[in-house]
């Protein structure tokens, strides 16, 4: 009898561990209405997530699309998180965050370096209060960020970008020498970037770095080498999104965080749709800054509006100008969907729109 529990014992031990080697690399790009939210679940049921959303009005909402993801994913708490800067659309839901779910430790860049009242007076008397029980770091070039199952490290922070090329990487970049520069703001640049690797299965993340960093981090030499997956790519702005970063990453997929009327702008769009091995584009939102003349087929599109129109733009739609003018962007206050990316060790991946359930797998 003592010899059949230990054999039960023994072959339900030996279950336990082919169940959690087999698991994959789980990735929610989570709707934040052109903010930011990228959830990463490690095989080992380990969380990292980039940034919560918006600020204001809109961080409760935000923040329960999160918690929505982090059901879909069996997780009770973040483990690590990562604000990338300090603009409302990438800590704004923090604090609604972290009043929700336990939160492990709080990593950034540092201060913030383009003032601002929203964002300076969360950080001097709301964001201390939120890591005081937890850990706080700030992390610069190089540093790993410790996530059980999965290979983390910052590339970029701060303004500052690895020297050092990764392993495999750092071949000359030939798309350097035709580099245009761009304007930007101050707090973009400052990006904590992560490039995540499992097994054979590459991705990245950069926050909102802008183009004249992207040169800093790719040029003359190519820091990073090639990569599975584009995460992010700033909204599809055109601050960002060179192809001294784009084209020599030679992504196989890219995934846009942008909105209704936020990126997608069509000098993005082509600098994309041009990428070299590039086989799909993904969308969080069909942009009208895009029209149907740039933008990807519906299924490859996880959000719509809550009242699309009847039929939509054909050609791009010019950005309003700035200011307390312009009209407020189409409502999406309803249901929101994720892109879910699933890989595997061995470099195979799956991503799938949770709004029609339309999968492709990429061997």
């Amino acid at each position: 009898m003592r010899l059949i529990c230990i054999l039960v014992i023994v072959v339900c031990a030996i279950a336990s561990a082919q169940s959690r080697t087999s698991r994959n690399l789980d990735i929610y790009v989570v709707d934040v209405e052109g903010g930011n939210a990228t959830l990463f679940v490690s095989p080992s049921g380990e969380s990292l997530l980039i940034d919560t959303g918006n600020a204001g009005a809109a961080a409760p909402r935000d923040a329960g699309r999160i918690m929505d993801a982090m059901k879909a994913a069996g997780l009770t708490k973040i483990d690590h998180l990562i604000t990338t800067h300090w603009h409302g659309d990438h800590f704004g839901g923090v604090a609604e965050l972290a009043s929700k779910v336990q939160i492990g430790e709080f990593i950034d860049h540092g201060p913030n370096v383009q003032p601002g009242e929203a964002a300076d007076t969360f950080l001097q008397k709301v964001y201390p209060q939120l890591y005081a029980k937890s850990k706080h770091t700030v992390v610069k070039p190089g540093d790993k960020i410790a996530v059980s199952g999965m290979d983390v490290r910052v590339v970029t922070s701060a303004g500052e970008v690895i020297k050092t090329p990764l392993s495999g990487a750092g071949k000359p970049n030939p798309y350097c020498a035709n580099f245009k520069p761009g304007d930007n703001n101050a707090e973009d640049p400052q990006s904590v970037g992560v490039y995540v690797t499992y097994g054979k299965f590459r991705t990245i993340h950069l926050g909102d770095l802008t183009k004249n960093k992207e040169f800093e981090l790719m040029c003359p030499n190519n820091r990073i080498g090639a990569v599975d997956v584009l995460l992010g790519l700033h909204h599809g702005q055109a601050s960002s999104n060179s192809e001294v970063l784009v084209h020599a990453l030679h992504p196989r997929v890219a995934i846009m965080n942008d909105g209704t009327r936020k990126g997608g702008e069509p000098e993005v769009m082509k600098v994309v749709h041009s990428s070299p091995g590039l086989e799909d584009l993904w969308q969080l939102h069909f942009s009208l800054l895009s029209g149907q003349e740039y933008t990807v087929p519906g299924m490859f599109i996880a959000n719509t509006i809550d009242e699309p129109p009847s039929a939509m733009p054909v050609a791009p739609t010019p950005a309003p100008q700035p200011g307390p003018g312009a009209p407020p962007p189409p409502v999406h206050n309803g249901t929101a969907y994720w892109i879910k990316v699933s890989a595997q060790q061995d470099g195979t991946f799956t991503v799938t729109n949770a709004r029609n359930g339309f999968s492709k797998n990429y061997q």
